[in-house]
């Protein structure tokens, strides 16, 4: 067993006189309400070791939403789960079939404890065993000696208790247990204890995520990832890259006025050469905090690159940026879906219209089938109150795609296309216009930081700017 010791880590209401009722009908189901899980850390301070009640109902403790980084997929490990409760059969189950579970080999077997020293005594030993048991802590600590002479050496041990013990858990630690929790537990506190077990040592954080894709072409998806990334970055105060995954049409070098020789390209058709030290030189540098991967934006070359390509590039500069916003095409093949499932946050952007609305629940359906672990999509609606154009209300556009907006952006042309044609994102152009306001809201929810206001130097007002 191993002795280290795993971290724990505004709405616009439209009035719309055309009925779309009937229209509706035929591209919705109803959906199924959304539930939040609430996560608990494994234990609390008692100063006794067995003065701790094994039926005590566990005190409720305040589980953080917002982890520092983002989740890595798990290597190919072999594990095996022992337990003694249906609860945590079907719980191991759920582990078994997340996304970042894919090359992991994950087996359940009833018994808890007493079956684990039975079955090593006859078997080789996984990469990772967990075990329940709701034995009083002598007996407990007893079964984990026994244990240990029938383990391999470096193999990890997560065990799910009933006693919510200090002094249990160090007992437990000195034994070489590498995580201790106790119920509630939810799956993805499961995977994000087994990720901390077998990180990479030389590589162990991670940066968080986002995939930013359009529910249909010309939603503004791409305004929204960039103006999001500059938010992430100068507002929330967190360092950011943004990769514009546009290949022949992105407009990341438009945006912010920012020309590269070096693109996305030159990365995806060569993996293989590119590690942390060479992503960081190809990364180029807007703000302090905010750096971008450009596309090349080119249509005199057809370049299909493989669905791994992708995930490698990705996974590489999350291992050197924070956060990292994903500015996808509107389409629908294998790396476009592969990034959306292996993604920490997705973001779908949408405007009030029909079009958007099935689209929208089509793609919000098949992820939250594909991530049950995950929080869904968040959704932004875009585009709100374009003059004499009939759209589906807020409430009813949530109500069908069975998930309430993140933000809800205005339609408002003079803004964007001032920002567009400076170069500028549009927090630059007006900081205190809605649209700015609500994606600064964004990105302090993404973060779970507050906003920090920008503040005018004296010169700065002098010269009007």
């Amino acid at each position: 067993m191993s002795n280290d010791n795993a971290l724990f880590e505004d709405e616009f209401e439209m009035e719309f006189e055309d009925d779309f009722d009937s229209a509706l009908a035929t591209v919705l189901d109803e959906g199924a309400e959304i539930e939040d899980v609430d996560l608990d850390p494994p234990m609390k301070e008692l100063d006794e070791f067995e003065s701790a009640d094994p039926l005590q109902e566990p005190a409720p403790i305040v589980y953080s939403d917002h982890e520092e980084g983002g989740y890595r997929a798990i290597p190919a490990i072999s594990a095996i789960a022992f337990c003694e409760t249906s609860r945590t059969t079907q719980l191991m189950e759920a582990v078994a079939n997340d996304r970042r579970m894919t090359q992991a080999n994950v087996s359940t077997m009833e018994g808890g404890l007493e079956a684990a020293i039975g079955y090593l005594a006859e078997n080789t030993t996984p990469n990772l065993l967990i075990l329940e048991s709701s034995a009083s802590n002598a007996t407990m600590i007893a079964q984990i000696d026994e244990l240990a002479s029938h383990c391999d050496e470096g193999v990890q041990v997560m065990v799910i208790g009933s006693t919510n013990d200090i002094g249990l858990y160090r007992q437990l630690m000195a034994r070489g247990v590498s995580e201790y929790l106790v119920p509630p537990v939810a799956p993805v506190q499961i995977v994000r204890s087994i990720s901390q077990l077998f990180a990479d040592p030389d590589a162990p954080f991670v940066g968080k995520s986002i995939a930013v894709i359009g529910a249909k072409g010309g939603v503004g998806a791409s305004t929204i990832s960039h103006n999001l990334a500059w938010a992430l970055s100068e507002s929330t105060h967190v360092n950011t890259a943004l990769i514009d995954l546009d290949l022949s049409f992105g407009t990341t070098a438009l945006d912010f006025n920012h020309e590269n020789q070096q693109t996305v390209a030159d990365a995806l058709l060569a993996p293989e050469r590119v590690d942390d030290a060479v992503v960081s030189k190809l990364l180029s540098k807007v703000t302090d905090r905010l750096s971008l991967f450009t596309a090349p934006a080119t249509v005199a070359q057809i370049m299909d690159i493989p669905s791994h390509s992708y995930t490698t590039i990705v996974d590489t500069v999350r291992r050197v940026m924070p956060f990292v916003v994903l500015d996808l095409p509107h389409a629908w093949n294998e790396w476009t879906y592969q990034t959306l499932l292996s993604s920490d946050e997705v973001i779908l952007i949408c405007q009030p219209d029909l079009a958007s609305l099935r689209n929208g629940k089509n793609m919000i359906d098949e992820l939250k089938s594909k991530r049950p672990n995950d929080a869904p999509p968040k959704l932004v609606l875009n585009m709100m109150g374009v003059p004499k154009r009939p759209e589906i209300p807020t409430k009813d556009f949530a109500a069908a795609i069975d998930v309430e907006p993140s933000i809800v952006l205005p339609f408002d042309p003079q803004l964007f296309g001032t920002a567009s044609n400076n170069g500028q994102m549009i927090s630059e152009t007006n900081a205190t216009a809605d649209a700015s306001i609500s994606i600064d809201q964004l990105a302090s929810e993404l973060t779970g930081r507050d906003v920090m206001v920008q503040q005018k130097s004296l010169l700065s007002k002098l010269l009007g700017k």
